[in-house]
């Protein structure tokens, strides 16, 4: 596998700050928001961008992790199921405008099953998506309304995002194999 760093820690802060200010002027303000974090990385993504806005707009947001296991569509007929996981979201999220947040948004698989989770747990005025990375080859017609950066991949790429606290480190890196580019 041949690594490119894509982004270092100080462009992963910088990241991370201009998704919070985009966010909060896309909804004049913070009062009406409520971020919600895919887990695990987006988790992690949700709570610092959630931070940001905080530090930014003198107010708490409300925060929730979701875990998506149980609604993803590749699971069926496979024997080793994976680990269940918690989904918490300790506040209404009806009528607020829910960010969604991902590390990595790819197929768009990921993102439709979060959907509907979050729609099995009230009726939000809207769901948007922020992500730190757009790689492209949707399956299906999802769009972010927050991008950290695009990287347009091929089918042999994979992107790595790490995060200091799961991997000690924040960056992105872009993972090739090879002798294999498409």
């Amino acid at each position: 596998m041949v690594k490119q760093h894509v982004i270092d820690s100080k462009g992963f802060a910088r990241t991370v700050n201009r998704l919070a200010h985009e966010i909060i002027e896309r909804n004049k303000g913070a009062e009406t928001i409520g971020i919600v974090g895919i887990r695990t990385r987006g988790d992690f993504l949700a709570h610092r961008i959630a931070q940001k806005i905080s530090q930014m707009e003198n107010i708490t947001i409300p925060i929730g992790s979701l875990d998506i296991t149980l609604y993803r569509d590749d699971l069926r007929g496979k024997i080793n199921q994976p680990q269940l996981k918690t989904t918490d979201i300790l506040y209404d999220i009806a009528n607020k405008n829910i960010v969604l947040v991902d590390d990595v948004l790819f197929t768009g698989r990921t993102v439709r099953s979060a959907l509907n989770a979050l729609m099995d747990l009230g009726r939000p005025a809207s769901i948007q998506l922020a992500v730190m990375i757009d790689r492209g080859h949707r399956q299906l017609p999802i769009k972010a309304d927050f991008v950290g950066k695009n990287i347009p991949t091929s089918f042999q790429q994979q992107i790595q995002v790490l995060m200091s606290e799961i991997d000690g480190e924040d960056s992105v890196y872009l993972l090739e194999t090879e002798g294999g580019n498409e």
